[in-house]
């Protein structure tokens, strides 16, 4: 298939730019864009790719797309594709990979936050209060990754330059860079209780599902802090929120909840010791740039019919095989 006979669809949201790029970079393809899905119902009858976050590609947008053969998201995760009515021919990839940059800036915004207490600064400062207290280091801490993948690589080679102790959670790798050492889901409880900083990066599974429950907050020292920059259902939000109204440890920081937006009547919204951020860690001032290689690689290869050659494929059951 000649990347002129090629009929995508776009949605733009919260990726300004790349169907611009897209635009640029393959000149030839038939492209139609909008910031959601309604946008484009009708533009979906003739295409056969779909491009968006995965939250956005909708039963009502693949319904509209009979053609559909391809589906890039421009997520990690892609938890929202799980409930899609997909044919066993449609080709699935992911953004896995891209995000690093972003969500180890994210992690550090929480660590660095929580550690030296900004909440109370900026409070401090609208109350005129010249009030001050010794600051925690990063140096010499230790950090617990749950989970490891590219973005956590990317995160341990951070925590280095900043002189911490790095471990990872995993039972698929036992290696990989920038970590003092792995260790498997079996150790989880023994590492927290080792840990300054246990930051969840682990993707949304099944066998996932409260990774981190009561057992493992209850291993975290006085002193440590937990960070969910993974999915909400990855933590368990009830024991957390109970263990953090007790003080149980120091506080949490939290970008992903089990329920999103956060409900306003969340206890969570009011704890002066939780830091909460509105699913931000993904999000980047260039993301459009990020992803555009990794899209036109995509593109090119399913164009050639060769579908061997493109990245971060996705193996997605229909429907009626899931249990």
């Amino acid at each position: 298939m000649a990347e002129a006979s090629l009929e995508i669809v776009v949605i733009t949201q919260d990726v300004p730019g790349l169907a611009e790029g897209l635009a640029q970079a393959c000149p030839t393809v038939r492209l139609h864009a909008g910031g959601t899905a309604c946008d484009v119902l009708n533009d979906a009858r003739g295409a056969s790719v779909l491009i968006g976050l995965a939250q956005t590609i909708t039963p009502a947008l693949v319904a509209a797309t009979p053609g559909l053969r391809w589906i890039q998201a421009l997520t990690t995760g892609v938890d929202p594709l799980l409930s899609l009515d997909l044919s066993e021919e449609v080709i699935v990839t992911s953004a896995r990979g891209v995000h690093g940059p972003q969500m180890s800036e994210m992690a550090f915004t929480h660590m660095l936050a929580l550690a030296r207490d900004l909440p109370r600064m900026v409070v401090n400062q609208h109350r005129q209060s010249w009030d001050r207290w010794p600051q925690r280091l990063l140096l010499g801490k230790t950090v617990v990754l749950v989970g490891v993948g590219a973005i956590s690589e990317e995160l341990a080679h951070r925590c280095k330059v900043f002189g911490m102790r790095v471990i990872g959670i995993s039972d698929a790798r036992t290696t990989g860079n920038g970590f003092d050492e792995i260790r498997t889901r079996r150790d989880l409880v023994a590492s927290a209780a080792e840990a300054d900083f246990l930051i969840v990066m682990a993707a949304s599974t099944p066998q996932t599902r409260h990774l981190i429950n009561a057992d493992v907050l209850d291993a975290l020292p006085a002193h440590a802090f937990l960070i969910n920059l993974a999915r909400g259902p990855v933590v368990d939000e009830a024991a957390l929120i109970e263990r953090l109204q007790s003080r149980r440890f120091a506080g949490a920081g939290l970008d992903v909840f089990n329920i999103e937006p956060l409900p306003a009547d969340s206890p969570l919204w009011r704890l002066d010791n939780v830091l909460v951020t509105p699913h931000l860690g993904g999000m980047s001032d260039s993301y459009a740039q990020q992803l555009l290689p990794l899209v036109v690689h995509n593109l090119r290869a399913f164009a050639a019919g060769e579908f061997v050659r493109m990245q971060n494929r996705i193996s997605i059951a229909p429907t009626g095989a899931r249990a």
